[in-house]
């Protein structure tokens, strides 16, 4: 319940003050090759953590998160789900791929790769990493998550003007770049990387429901996943997150029903941190919303 509060390419070299990230090749059950990037924890380990990040949101985007995390003792991994970021064939003309996919397969072969016993498991998402974890064919790996702007994508739930601008997205601008390109042209938008036809698809499809997919009749069975997911959650959304607000939010997180899931609203200016927006979450200012995230798993019971 809410308290209402292409083919691996090298990874990005980080500052020599940091934790160096290695890159690395995982393979998902069907044989995919993602590609990765692990950050090892500076002195004794006291966890690990996937970030599983947003749709169309390379990993380079997270190394900064990912240093934080482990200069302060957590093992790190990243990875592109297929078709974005460095785990993109050269053309996604015909690519198949799709949010289940990306859940079912790719943060699951992220996970089959750190979950090991030897610590516990925790997933750092960003608005489309907080549905993965439900999507997980083995959920019960994660010992927890925390998880930044995640919503159900309805545009009833969005400010006014960020209504409208989605609604011409999905109904003007998707469509012609879809017949266009044969698959989802994001980059002409500036929205971040270009994405997968099934992508598109289900994206536009589930953004019809108030609650996502947990409305859609076909996905009873997906939805039921979710109650499969017993580890704890907190989720936190900026109240200046246009496409995520905190009701979105809630909208979503409800289909985690047997999870003990928590809510934390942040004000962005009011707090100090500044505009956070969708993407702020894990851009420098927001380093005070990283401590927090470590403060919260370093406070969860050991592993039996």
């Amino acid at each position: 319940m809410s308290q209402t509060e292409r083919a691996a390419k090298p990874a990005i070299a980080a500052a020599a003050s940091q934790p160096a990230g290695e890159a690395l090749t995982l393979r998902a059950a069907d044989g995919y090759a993602l590609a990765a990037v692990r950050y090892r924890a500076a002195g004794t380990e006291r966890g690990r953590l996937i970030v599983a990040g947003a749709t169309g949101v390379p990993q380079g985007f997270y190394r900064r998160f990912a240093e934080f995390a482990a200069a302060r003792g957590y093992t790190v991994l990243t990875f592109d789900y297929r078709g974005v970021g460095r785990s993109a064939p050269a053309s996604l003309r015909g690519f198949e791929g799709d949010f289940l996919v990306w859940g079912r397969q790719d943060l699951a072969a992220a996970v089959a790769y750190m979950a090991d016993g030897a610590a516990p498991l925790y997933l750092v998402g960003h608005s489309y990493g907080g549905h993965a974890l439900g999507l997980l064919p083995e959920p019960h790996k994660v010992d927890g998550m925390y998880v930044f702007g995640t919503g159900a994508g309805w545009h009833g739930w969005m400010p006014r003007l960020e209504r409208i601008r989605v609604l011409l997205m999905w109904r003007v601008a998707g469509p012609v770049l879809v017949r266009w390109k044969g698959f989802l042209a994001w980059s002409k938008l500036g929205m971040g990387e270009d994405l997968p036809l099934g992508v598109y698809r289900q994206w536009k499809h589930w953004c019809r429901f108030p609650h996502y997919f947990f409305d859609d009749p076909k996905m009873r069975d997906t939805a039921e996943g979710f109650s499969r997911v017993r580890a704890p959650i907190v989720a936190v959304n900026a109240t200046d997150d246009a496409w995520a607000p905190p009701r979105s939010r809630d909208a979503f997180m409800r289909g985690y029903r047997n999870a003990a899931w928590s809510g934390i609203d942040v004000h962005g200016q009011g707090s100090g941190l500044g505009p956070i927006g969708h993407m702020g979450y894990f851009r420098a200012p927001a380093q005070p919303l990283w401590e927090a995230a470590l403060h919260w798993f370093d406070g969860l019971p050991a592993k039996p």
